[in-house]
């Protein structure tokens, strides 16, 4: 199958989520320093949140582009993932409003972790269609960087109970840590561009 359909209608769904974001941003009731602070926590929220989506914009495109076809598990692989990435909005939301108590955080940390494992089981699809020799499978790996990870946003949803300050530090670097797609698609994707030139 095409894999074009999927990565648009992906893109579509994912600029969405960006869309429904921004229109949860509050102006502040009163123009003033004080105004602006009382804000400041659901606005870090919505930029957190805005970098999160971003990142899985920019993966899943360039795992697509060591993709060679699709088939109905990537599709269902897909759309898993893309249903958790609307969820980001609603907790951000709920969580920004609470001012970051323990349970709106640990349901924010909880939809970032099931968007990491959505994610790790999609990378799976693919390399199971692909085969364990496709450049998929190569550039994929293990998924070690991918499982330990979700250990990471497990510790971050019981941290939520304990710390949101602390919970939040730990997802704002797992982002840092996903920021730049990964290495190996980058060197392979290179690599077949320096062989057609």
């Amino acid at each position: 199958m095409n894999k074009g359909r999927l990565e648009s209608f992906s893109d579509g769904v994912i600029a969405v989520s960006l869309t429904l974001m921004l229109y949860q941003i509050q102006l502040p009731a009163d123009f003033t320093w004080a105004g602006l602070r009382a804000e400041a926590q659901h606005f870090l929220g919505y930029v957190l949140s805005f970098i999160y989506v971003g990142i899985y914009w920019n993966n899943h495109h360039h795992l697509f582009q060591v993709v060679r076809g699709i088939n109905g598990r990537i599709m269902w692989a897909n759309l898993n993932l893309l249903f958790w990435l609307t969820m980001i909005p609603i907790t951000t939301t709920w969580a920004g409003k609470s001012e970051w108590l323990a349970l709106p955080t640990a349901l924010y940390a909880l939809a970032l972790f099931i968007c990491a494992a959505s994610y790790w089981l999609l990378g799976r699809a693919i390399v199971a269609r692909e085969g364990p020799d496709s450049p998929a499978a190569q550039t994929i790996g293990r998924g070690l960087k991918g499982k330990v990870s979700l250990a990471i946003y497990a510790l971050a949803v019981g941290v939520s109970f304990c710390s949101s300050i602390a919970a939040f530090a730990i997802l704002a670097a797992m982002a840092a840590l996903w920021f730049f797609p990964d290495a190996r698609i980058e060197r392979y994707l290179q690599e077949q561009d320096d062989k057609r030139h």
